[in-house]
């Protein structure tokens, strides 16, 4: 979260500037990857907590967020690309980014990273 936080001041944006969730609502046991049944469970919850936010973009963090949002499934390739969500009837542009916590354990990624930050800042940025 510490990382996330930092990334997304590096682009200017503060704490009031985004809301955050994660796909399941709490940490599996020992630490591993939420099952099918487990995100199954927290997926209405998590529709019903963006749809109740209203955001104009949701920024995908990790493949797990991508894939259970919008069914694709490698951010090694997606990262960077939109993608669109539905929720409620309305879509809504979603950037998948690597997830922070991969980035401390592949830090020559970071660049990536990045670029994918600039890409959302600049969607953020007033048409002139």
């Amino acid at each position: 979260g510490q990382l996330l936080g930092q990334m997304l001041g590096a682009i200017g944006l503060g704490e009031d500037d985004a809301y955050l969730s994660n796909v399941c609502f709490w940490r599996p046991p020992n630490d591993r990857k939420p099952d099918a049944d487990e995100l199954a469970m927290c997926h209405p919850f998590l529709m019903r907590q963006i749809a109740l936010a209203k955001p104009t973009i949701i920024l995908l963090a990790g493949s797990l967020a991508m894939q259970q949002l919008t069914g694709v499934g490698s951010i090694m390739k997606n990262r960077g690309q939109w993608q669109s969500v539905t929720i409620g009837g309305t879509d809504i542009p979603a950037l998948p980014i690597y997830h922070p916590a991969f980035l401390l354990r592949q830090p020559a990624l970071k660049a990536d990273a990045w670029q994918d930050l600039l890409t959302l800042r600049a969607s953020l940025s007033p048409a002139p």
